[in-house]
C-alpha cells in the first residue's frame, strides 16, 4: 500500500478528474481497502476538499465543483519557490514584461489557498528578499505566449527585425525560444535566407502567426544554448573559462559587473560559471571586485594568470 502521503495525492489527483467514482473502483484504483478510503475522503473533507459521496445503488465519490477552493496542496520548498517565482516576476527577471500588480494579484489569490502555515513562511520570504529590476528590454508575456503558441503548432511567422543592416521583413518557421545571457531570442529557420537564424525579441516588431504551416526541421544542435553561445562568442576568438564560485547563482549574478556567460546552480551556496572572454586579465579584475570566493575549473592557462596575478600583488606587500 502507498505511504498515508502518496495515498493522498493520488486520491485527489484521481478526484480532480471530475469524473463520478463508484467506492469500489474507486478503492481498486487506489490499490486500498474500502474502510482506508473512506477515512482518506473523511480527512480530504477536513482539508477542506468538497467530495461529495451518495449512497446506495449508483453511489459514488465525486469533487464538487464550483466551491471555494480548500487549501493548496503544496510542500514547504514548491511554495517558496512559486512565492518567489511570482517576485521575480514582479521585478522583471523572470526575462518578461510582468506588471508588478498582475504578480502582486497571484501572489494574493495564491495566499488565500495556501494554509496558516506556509502563508506565514511564504510572507516571511516575501518580506525578506529584494529583488533587482531587469537591466535590458525585456518581451511582453503576450509575444512569448504568441511565439510559444506558433512555435508549438508548427506556424511560421512573420515580423520585421531591426538590426545592424537595417530593418527588413522576415518569415521564418519557429523552433525554440532562448533566454541567454538575460536577453530573450528566437531561433529558426528563415525562408527567405534558407538558413537557421537567431532574432532578439526586442529588435521584433509588427509580429503575425499565419495560417501557413511547416514540418519541423532537426535543430541543428541539442543544445541550443552552447551552440548559439559558441557562434555569438566565436570559439576561435575568446577564451572558455569554467569557474566554482563560493556563493549562490543569484548572488553571483547580483555581484559580477558583467555576465560573459552562464551561471549554473550546483548547491544553496555553490554555483559553476563558465564565461567566454577575450582577456584573463578582465575576468581576472571582474572576480577581484566582487569578492567572490572561486575555484578555478579549467583551462590551466587561467590558473596559471590568476596565481602570477597573485604573487605579484603578494609582492607589492613586502615591506623589506
Amino acid at each position: 500500500m502507498p505511504a498515508p502521503r502518496e495515498r493522498m495525492l493520488r486520491l485527489l489527483s484521481l478526484l480532480q478528474s471530475g469524473r463520478r467514482w463508484p467506492a469500489g473502483e474507486l478503492a481498486t484504483a487506489m490499490e486500498t481497502t474500502g474502510r482506508t478510503l473512506r477515512r482518506d475522503i473523511e480527512h480530504l473533507r477536513e482539508m477542506g476538499y468538497p467530495v461529495q459521496s451518495v449512497r446506495g445503488p449508483g453511489g459514488h465519490y465525486q469533487l464538487v465543483a464550483g466551491q471555494a477552493l480548500p487549501p493548496l496542496m503544496l510542500e514547504d520548498d514548491e511554495a517558496i519557490a512559486t512565492i518567489l517565482g511570482l517576485k521575480l516576476a514582479a521585478a522583471d527577471s523572470t526575462g518578461t514584461d510582468v506588471t508588478t500588480e498582475a504578480a502582486q494579484r497571484a501572489v494574493s489569490k495564491l495566499r488565500r489557498i495556501l494554509p496558516a502555515r506556509l502563508t506565514r513562511r511564504t510572507d516571511q520570504v516575501l518580506a525578506a528578499v529584494e529583488v533587482g529590476g531587469a537591466d535590458y528590454p525585456q518581451p511582453a508575456p503576450e509575444q512569448v505566449g504568441s511565439l510559444a503558441e506558433a512555435i508549438s503548432t508548427h506556424r511560421c511567422l512573420t515580423f520585421t527585425h531591426t538590426g545592424k543592416r537595417g530593418t527588413r521583413h522576415r518569415t521564418v518557421e519557429p523552433v525554440r525560444l532562448v533566454r541567454m545571457s538575460r536577453r530573450w531570442y528566437l531561433f529558426a529557420w528563415d525562408r527567405d535566407r534558407e538558413d537557421w537564424r537567431t532574432f532578439r525579441l526586442d529588435r521584433i516588431t509588427d509580429t503575425a502567426v499565419t495560417t501557413s504551416t511547416f514540418a519541423p526541421r532537426r535543430a541543428p544542435a541539442e543544445d541550443l544554448v552552447g551552440y548559439l553561445q559558441d557562434h555569438f562568442h566565436g570559439s576561435d576568438t575568446l577564451h572558455r573559462v569554467v569557474l566554482i564560485l563560493h556563493t549562490s547563482a543569484p548572488d553571483a549574478a547580483s555581484r559580477l559587473y558583467r555576465i560573459d556567460g552562464v551561471l549554473e546552480p550546483l548547491t544553496e551556496n555553490r554555483c559553476r560559471y563558465i564565461a567566454h572572454v577575450d582577456s584573463y586579465e578582465w575576468l581576472t579584475l571582474v572576480l577581484v571586485l566582487t569578492g567572490i570566493e572561486f575555484t578555478i575549473e579549467e583551462p590551466d592557462d587561467f590558473r596559471d594568470h590568476v596565481s602570477a596575478a597573485a604573487r605579484r600583488l603578494l609582492r607589492a606587500t613586502a615591506t623589506d
